[in-house]
């Protein structure tokens, strides 16, 4: 099991850029799937991006559309988002997730969550 910290979310207007980080702490990191998920207020949770454990596949929803990249960094326990050309719409709480199973898009099939950290984007 691992602990998750989320950090980097705040407020930006619409265009600009955010990097959201997620801290790991558990030896087993580096075997984890890790994604970033968010929900908007009275919004189902919605798949951001998802990257495996090692860091050479991601999948990204359709929404991305070429404008978030996940990364990670397993050497220091991290993984990150990139967030550009943000939308009013991307406004949503993001939470850090992971599993030591898959690389999915289905938010039910990951185990281990932070507390999120809330971007707001004004138009």
């Amino acid at each position: 099991q691992l602990q998750l910290v989320e950090s980097g979310g705040g407020l930006v207007q619409a265009g600009g850029s955010l990097r959201l980080s997620c801290a790991a702490s558990g030896r087993t990191f580096s075997r984890h799937y890790m994604a970033w998920i968010r929900q908007a207020p009275d919004k189902e949770r919605e798949f951001v991006a998802a990257i495996s454990d090692n860091g050479d596949l991601a999948n990204y929803a359709d929404f991305v559309n070429g404008r978030f990249t996940i990364s990670r960094d397993n050497a220091k326990n991290m993984v990150y988002l990139q967030m550009n050309s943000l939308k009013p719409e991307d406004t949503a709480v993001y939470y850090c997730a992971a599993n030591n199973f898959v690389l999915t898009s289905d938010p039910d099939r990951y185990d281990d969550w932070g507390q999120g950290t809330q971007v707001t984007v004004s138009s």
